[in-house]
C-alpha cells in the first residue's frame, strides 16, 4: 500500500510509517558492534532499520448520518515522549485517532494453580497443592494494543495531530476546527463546548474562505500553537490569553505581488505542512512551489525563501488538470536546524543549507537503495546549458512524488516515502557533506 506518513521516534531508533491501508510499519534501528561501526568510520553506534512490528490500526468505517464512507488511511502518526520501556504512538485516519501501546515479552508465567498448561481452567476439587506461580524465559514478542480511542471529535477530515510538550495532551485539526485532547479522556476534548481550541466555521458556509490545513505545538511552551491556512497565512496562538484560541497572537504573512496574481495564486500559496524548529525560534513551511522559513519575532513576511521547483510554474495549467497542484508536500529540519528537506517529483527531493542558502536535488531510487551507495544528485533541465544526466521539465514523472519524510532526531538520517517505497538514507562519512 501507497505510504501515507512516516515518523521518528524522540530517540531514532523506531521509525513508524502509516499507509493507505490503515496499516501501520515499526521499524527498529539494529547496532551493530563497535568494530564494525570503526570500519566505516563512525563514532557512535549504527545500524539497519529492520521490521518490529506491523499492526492494524483502522479498518474503514461508515457514517449512516451522512451516508459516507470513513477510509482506513492513515493520516498521520505521532510519538509520544517514552516514560517506560514500553512505546506509545498515535494514529489517524479522517475522524478517528488512537492510542496505542508497544511493549516487548520475553517471558510468560507458568504454573497457575486454577489453570492448566493449555489455559483451561481445572476441576477445583481435583487440586490438592497450592503452588507459586513462575516467570520463565520465551521468545521475543512485540505486543501492541489499543489504549484509547478519541472519536466523534471532527466532522472534517483530520490533517494533524501533535503532541504537546506537557506529555498529557495534544491537538488535533481538521479543515475548519482545532481540538484539545488529554491523552486520558476519549469521550470529549479537553477545552469547551464545543469541544475546540479552533473554530473558523462561518455561520453561513457560503461564507468560507480559506480551511486549516496543518497545525502543530511549540517544542517547549506547552501554551503556544501555530497552524497554517489554505491562503498561505500563519497563526501563532497562546492558551494563556483565551481558552477559544479564534484570536491569534500573531500572524505571519507574505504580502502578494498584486502583479504577478493569477488564477493559480491562491492554490499555489496554500500551506501544505508548518514545522517548528528544535529551538522552537523558528517555523518551516511547506507551499507548492516553495520552502519558506518565518522568525517568531518577525511576522512582516519569512526571512528566508528556498525555490522548490519553480521550473513548474509554467505548468501550472496542465498540473491543475491532473490534479497534480493540490499534492501536499511536507517539510522537515534536520537536527541541528541548519539544513531543511522537501519533496518534489520524479522521486527526487530537495535539500536547502541555510547558511550558505544553497540546495540539491537528489533522488530515491532502487539502485541508491542498495547498502554503500551513495546518492547521486540530479539537476532538472529549463533552458540554458544542458548537462549529462539532467532531465528535462516535459520528462519528469509527476506520479512519482515525495510527499512524506522525516528526519532522524539527532542524527543525519532520513527516511524517505516513496508511494510505496520506504528509503532510509544515513550520512556514514561526513555530516557536513549532506548539501553541496
Amino acid at each position: 500500500d501507497v505510504i501515507s506518513t512516516v515518523e521518528f521516534n524522540q530517540t531514532g531508533d523506531l521509525l513508524a510509517t502509516g499507509d493507505k491501508g490503515g496499516r501501520v510499519v515499526i521499524f527498529q534501528r539494529e547496532t551493530e558492534s563497535k568494530g564494525e561501526s570503526e570500519e566505516v568510520g563512525e563514532t557512535g553506534d549504527s545500524g539497519e532499520y529492520n521490521v518490529y512490528s506491523t499492526f492494524q490500526s483502522h479498518e474503514p468505517d461508515f457514517d449512516y448520518l451522512k451516508s459516507l464512507e470513513i477510509e482506513e488511511k492513515i493520516n498521520k502518526i505521532r510519538w509520544l515522549p517514552q516514560q517506560n520501556a514500553a512505546h506509545f504512538l498515535l494514529s489517524t485516519n479522517d475522524k478517528t485517532i488512537k492510542l496505542w501501546k508497544v511493549s516487548e515479552r520475553d517471558k510468560r508465567p507458568e504454573g497457575y494453580n486454577l489453570k492448566d498448561e493449555e489455559g483451561r481452567l481445572k476441576d477445583i476439587s481435583t487440586i490438592t497443592s497450592l503452588q507459586v506461580p513462575v516467570l520463565k524465559p520465551t521468545d521475543l514478542m512485540v505486543e501492541v494494543r489499543p489504549r484509547r480511542v478519541f472519536s466523534n471529535g471532527h466532522t472534517y477530515h483530520v490533517n494533524s495531530i501533535s503532541v504537546n510538550s506537557d506529555g498529557e495532551t495534544y491537538l488535533s485539526a481538521d479543515d475548519l476546527r482545532i481540538n484539545m485532547w488529554h491523552l486520558g479522556i476519549t469521550d470529549r476534548s479537553f477545552s469547551i463546548l464545543p469541544n475546540n481550541i479552533v473554530d473558523i466555521k462561518p455561520a453561513n458556509m457560503e461564507d468560507l474562505t480559506e480551511v486549516i490545513t496543518a497545525a502543530e505545538f511549540h517544542p517547549h511552551h506547552c501554551h503556544l500553537f501555530v497552524y497554517s491556512s489554505s491562503k498561505g497565512t500563519l497563526r501563532l496562538c497562546d492558551m494563556r490569553a483565551s481558552a477559544l484560541c479564534d484570536r491569534h497572537t500573531k500572524l505571519f504573512e507574505e504580502p502578494e505581488d498584486p502583479g504577478s496574481r493569477s488564477f493559480f495564486s491562491e492554490i499555489i500559496s496554500s500551506v501544505s505542512d508548518v514545522k517548528f524548529s528544535h529551538s522552537g525560534r523558528y517555523l518551516l513551511t511547506r507551499d507548492y512551489l516553495t520552502a519558506k522559513v518565518w522568525d517568531l519575532n518577525m511576522d512582516k513576511g519569512p526571512v528566508e525563501t528556498y525555490q522548490v521547483h519553480e521550473y513548474l510554474r509554467s505548468k501550472l495549467c496542465s498540473l491543475y488538470e491532473n490534479d497534480c497542484i493540490f499534492d501536499k508536500f511536507e517539510c522537515v529540519w534536520n537536527s541541528s536546524d541548519s539544513v531543511i528537506m522537501t519533496g518534489a517529483y520524479n522521486s527526487f527531493f530537495r535539500m536547502f543549507d541555510r547558511e550558505t542558502g544553497r540546495g540539491v536535488t537528489l533522488e530515491a531510487w532502487r539502485e541508491s537503495s542498495k547498502p554503500r551507495a551513495v546518492l547521486r544528485t540530479r539537476r532538472v533541465y529549463n533552458g540554458g546549458k544542458r548537462r549529462r544526466g539532467d532531465v528535462g521539465v516535459d520528462s519528469l514523472d509527476f506520479t512519482k512524488k515525495i510527499l512524506h519524510m522525516a528526519w532522524h532526531p539527532s542524527e543525519n538520517i532520513i527516511a524517505i516515502a516513496a508511494t510505496n517505497n520506504l528509503y532510509i538514507f544515513q550520512d556514514r562519512v561526513n555530516p557536513e557533506a549532506q548539501v553541496q
